[in-house]
């Protein structure tokens, strides 16, 4: 802490560790840099909903489990609200998280102000406070006090002496902020059933039923046999073709002779 002196005596960049804080006045001041964002996208499709458990199929082919969502959480979808209850498998979803990263610096400022009622040199001094009560605080090692414009050590101090102590403190600090947005769209209706092609089925006819045969006539008589199909007529074979008509008249020719032959054997038999 920073000590500067009321009346005689001054102290600068003494930093004190305070037993109570009773007297203590704290203020802090922030002061924020350039912030920086970045968009992440993640994509997927429903594959299973259970209770608050969810599971997707993600871009890249793996599977993700939320065991634990919470029923406040909302997915836009198509323009709807939607609850965990509501996803059904074969919602496409995408979540995009926004990060935002600011760096910025904290600076505390915690001032005391008392007399000097005992000095512990080089380590601690013991001040009385307003109130009355008394709290002992730490001095750092090697510290200086500005005492009438001279530059002192804690040997200097002296009872009585009017003291404010102040104590600065600079944390740098980095403030993470996330923003998510999970949209989705409904799977795509089914597709429509085909139109099915009439079946032509081919049916046999009728067989007609048997004609009863005749009932005969007598007791002894019996049934006249069916008549046996005719006999189919042989086709008329064909003489080969000659090539040439010569022996057929010689053929003619010598059956001429016999027959003239056997017709003078029988008449000069008779005669």
């Amino acid at each position: 802490m920073r000590m500067i002196s009321g009346l005689t005596a001054a102290a600068v960049a003494v930093i004190l560790t305070m037993a109570a804080s009773a007297q203590v006045q704290t203020s802090k001041e922030v002061e924020h840099g350039q912030s920086t964002k970045t968009t992440t996208v993640e994509r997927g499709e429903v594959v299973h909903v259970s209770g608050n458990e969810l599971m997707v199929k993600m871009e890249d082919g793996t599977l993700r489990d939320f065991p634990n969502i919470s029923e406040s959480a909302r997915v836009m979808v198509d323009g709807k609200e939607l609850g965990i209850h509501e996803l059904k498998p074969g919602m496409k979803l995408q979540r995009t998280i926004t990060t935002t990263t600011t760096p910025r610096v904290v600076t505390t400022v915690q001032t005391v102000t008392g007399k000097v009622f005992h000095v512990i040199p080089p380590t601690s001094v013991i001040l009385t406070l307003a109130d009355g009560t008394n709290q002992q605080f730490t001095i750092p090692k090697d510290q200086k006090f500005n005492i009438d414009g001279n530059m002192v050590d804690a040997f200097h101090l002296k009872k009585g002496m009017t003291v404010s102590a102040t104590k600065v403190v600079e944390v740098p600090e980095t403030v993470v902020a996330h923003q998510r947005t999970l949209t989705g769209t409904m799977p795509p209706p089914p597709p429509a059933p085909r139109a099915e092609e009439p079946i032509l089925i081919a049916t046999a006819p009728p067989t007609p039923a048997p004609r009863p045969a005749p009932a005969p006539t007598t007791a002894s008589a019996a049934p006249a046999p069916a008549p046996a199909p005719a006999p189919e007529a042989a086709p008329a074979a064909e003489m080969p073709k000659a090539g040439s008509e010569l022996p057929l008249i010689g053929l003619l020719g010598a059956f001429s002779l016999a027959l003239a032959g056997g017709v003078r054997f029988l008449r000069r038999r008779q005669a």
